[in-house]
């Protein structure tokens, strides 16, 4: 909030606001049968009605207001056919009373579907008071489009702008000149929407800056400070300026300043500075005090005001002279510094050219019979490669430095990058081919699918990287940790002897396989704990958090308990995910707590399966890959709102609330979300609430627009991420584990 900013006093009514618009009316608006909020009277006293309207897109309204008259006012707000909505996508108009820039006293929330009992058209009345309302319409699994109201007084629209004056104080002499410093305060007032910024100049070219507190000026000589306001309403006053002058106070100093100089900048081999060179002056004067520093750029050039450092570009021998002034008029004596500026290398701003060859036997149907070697080249002109990276169906980017052997039976996308010395990363390719059934060979009988780039054991990274082994099986593979083990000495037997077949294999070495056995001493399987077979990852420390990463709007905090908490203050739609590896058929259990600000209730859910959220080739934003991609099994307790509530599988399986099911909020509750091939379990509080079978032929309109459906792209295999759906749908997490089926 700006330091003049005159409504603090809001704070309070936002609170209050809160908890009315939760204890309103039904379909989440103030409707005709109750009060407006803010004390406004009722339909009959409404002196103006507003409209919004909405179509199918996303981004924008298809019309919206922008001002309004301060008082009783009907609402309108229409998503309809008649509007233009040819989707059925339910929208909503919100007031948002959370921002403390703008006004907070109408928490407005309606939605509208074309398909619903009003036929998407709905009212509302409520009283509007002068300043600025921030709106905005969030539609279910997307972001939100918003605009700005501007509300005046009664009696029209505000187009008068802010009067202003200003007041200089301080010592005069007899000439009428300030002695020492002078003070300049600049008063605004606005009696139509309020004043909105204050702003101040310093002479005739200086730039305009807030004005906060009074400006002091203690430079000896003439002075001009120049003066402007702008109300709520966008009204700017001309501009206006005062003059004074300011003259040291008496003083006995003869002593001219000390000043020096310093140059900085990249240099080459020879000294010379590349593209430029940045001179610093400084200067003190312990008697009257430093008046002014001055520059000038080579043996002719003029005096300059020194206001900070000076940037020289020009390519050449240069030499930049400085002097400074104190307030009793001693100059210093002329000093310089010289330097040689030199053009910089050229800059190679273009990434490399990538390609990729696929090769190996083929049947009649095209798909490769014994497997498919996978070679990724690239070339750049400039300053040449320095890295090719490629991704096995939609996994984390690997180093290649040699052909990639593809043998397992099915289908399969590499994608393939190349980045060059420079830094500059070409655009992800893909390539995909199938490996045919009979021909191909089959997947190897691995205990356990790990495809991550370092053997971790439990949660332990041992920083070896995990290989794949001669029964092409990588070593994280072999360690089973995911198996449910009766004891920790039982485990340590077994990746001993895993360990010793590896290093006589040549797999890996002796300070490596030490590094292994010390994770699995550390990951503490087969102890109390870890006899369901459960791997913790989320458990309440630091180390497990920072595993996580966090995507989009929003975010999470670490709490001291060990739960995480979505932030109240951090706005936006986001994802908190755990990119450390996929998983495929699995149970995963967790608890999560509505922690929603009043009587409301929190929006969340839990992203299973979906791809790796970074360099997507389909969709640019990380956090929209798991909406587009996986699943999201909803976590949402509102009795109104949103019609896919908790357990539902977000835009395809849509569950009511049980109310046997649902508990006080503030209340933990146990998630598991249990999935084999294709069929997902939802289970909460040990009650199974949910299933899903995704066919990949249902035919399903999901709220998304541009969601793909039920088709091949919902993955057999994927990650686990938490929704954060905003800063007021406040939600906790802890003790989160899988186990792999």
């Amino acid at each position: 909030m700006r330091a003049s900013d005159p409504r603090p006093a809001r704070i309070g009514t936002a609170l209050l606001a809160v908890l009315l618009m939760v204890l309103g009316p039904t379909n989440g608006a103030w409707g005709r049968e109750a009060p407006a909020p803010g004390g406004g009277a009722g339909p009959e006293a409404a002196v103006q009605t507003l409209t919004w309207t909405a179509g199918d897109a996303i981004d924008k309204y298809v019309t919206q207001p922008t001002t309004a008259v301060a008082g009783p006012t009907t609402i309108v707000f229409e998503n309809s056919a008649a509007t233009g909505n040819t989707t059925g996508m339910p929208h909503t108009l919100t007031f948002d009373v959370s921002d403390p820039e703008y006004n907070n006293d109408v928490p407005l929330n309606i939605l509208a579907n074309p398909s619903d009992a009003n036929g998407g058209r709905h009212t509302a009345e409520v009283t509007l008071t002068p300043g600025r309302y921030l709106f905005k319409c969030t539609i279910p699994g997307h972001g939100a489009m918003q605009g700005v109201l501007v509300v005046t007084e009664g009696g029209g629209e505000d187009t008068a702008p802010p009067e202003t004056s200003a007041k200089v104080d301080g010592t005069k002499n007899a000439d009428g000149a300030y002695v020492g410093q002078a003070t300049v305060s600049v008063t605004a007032a606005d009696a139509g929407s309020g004043v909105e910024r204050t702003e101040f100049a310093v002479g005739a070219d200086g730039a305009w800056q807030p004005y906060t507190n009074p400006v002091v000026v203690d430079r000896v000589g003439a002075h001009e400070i120049r003066y402007r306001a702008t109300d709520r309403a966008g009204n700017t006053a001309a501009e206006k300026s005062v003059g004074f002058a300011v003259v040291a106070p008496p003083t006995d100093d003869t002593t001219a300043p000390e000043t020096s100089a310093t140059v900085s900048g990249e240099k080459d081999a020879e000294g010379r500075y590349i593209d430029m060179a940045t001179v610093t002056v400084t200067a003190s004067d312990a008697g009257s005090g430093v008046n002014t520093i001055e520059y000038a750029l080579g043996a002719g050039g003029a005096w300059t005001a020194y206001a900070g450092p000076v940037m020289v570009h020009e390519t050449g021998e240069r030499t930049v002279r400085y002097r400074a002034t104190d307030k009793a008029g001693n100059v210093a004596a002329e000093k310089s510094v010289s330097f040689t500026v030199v053009a910089p290398p050229a800059v190679d701003k273009t990434p490399p050219e990538t390609s990729v060859k696929v090769e190996g036997a083929k049947n009649s149907d095209g798909a490769y019979v014994t497997g498919a070697k996978v070679t990724v080249s690239a070339t750049d002109a400039d300053s040449g490669v320095d890295r090719i990276e490629y991704s096995l169906d939609g996994g984390p980017y690997l180093a290649h430095t040699a052909p990639v052997l593809v043998d397992r039976v099915g289908r399969h996308t590499v994608a393939y990058r190349a980045t060059d010395r420079a830094g500059n990363t070409a655009a992800a390719k893909t390539t995909a081919f199938t490996v045919a059934e009979g021909g191909g060979v089959p997947a190897p009988s691995c205990p356990e699918h790990d495809e991550r780039l370092t053997v971790i054991v439990g949660t332990v990274d041992s920083g070896v990287p995990n290989r794949m082994t001669r029964g092409r099986c990588t070593i994280g593979e072999l360690i089973e940790d995911e198996k449910s083990w009766s004891s920790h000495a039982l485990f340590l037997k077994h990746v001993g002897k895993v360990l010793d077949g590896l290093l006589a294999d040549g797999v890996i070495g002796g300070r490596e396989r030490k590094k292994i056995n010390q994770a699995a001493k550390q990951s503490g399987i087969g102890t109390p704990g870890q006899t369901e077979g459960y791997t913790p990852i989320l458990d309440g420390t630091a180390s497990s958090f920072a595993k996580w990463q966090h995507v989009g709007g929003g975010s999470f905090g670490l709490n001291a308990d060990g739960s995480i908490t979505s932030s109240t203050t951090v706005p936006g739609m986001g994802m908190l995910w755990f990119p450390q590896r996929k998983y495929g058929d699995f149970s995963l259990k967790l608890q999560w707590r509505d922690d929603a600000p009043g009587n409301g209730n929190a929006n969340g859910g839990v992203f299973v399966r979906f791809p790796r959220v970074h360099d997507h080739p389909e969709e640019p934003r990380p956090e929209w890959v798991a909406i587009k991609y996986g699943h999201e099994v909803q976590v949402l307790d509102r009795p109104d709102g949103d019609t896919y509530k908790t357990g539902s599988l977000y835009g395809f399986d849509r569950v009511g609330l049980a109310g046997a099911h649902v508990t006080p909020k503030g209340t933990w509750n146990d998630y598991e979300i249990r999935v084999v091939d294709q069929h997902y379990s939802v289970f909460r509080n040990g009650v199974l609430i949910n299933e899903f079978e995704n066919t990949g032929g249902q035919t399903f309109t999901p709220p998304r627009g541009d969601d793909p459906g039920t088709d091949g792209r919902r993955f057999a295999s994927g990650y686990i991420g938490l929704q954060v759906h905003g800063a007021t749908d406040v939600i906790s997490y802890r003790d989160i584990r899988v186990r792999e089926l």
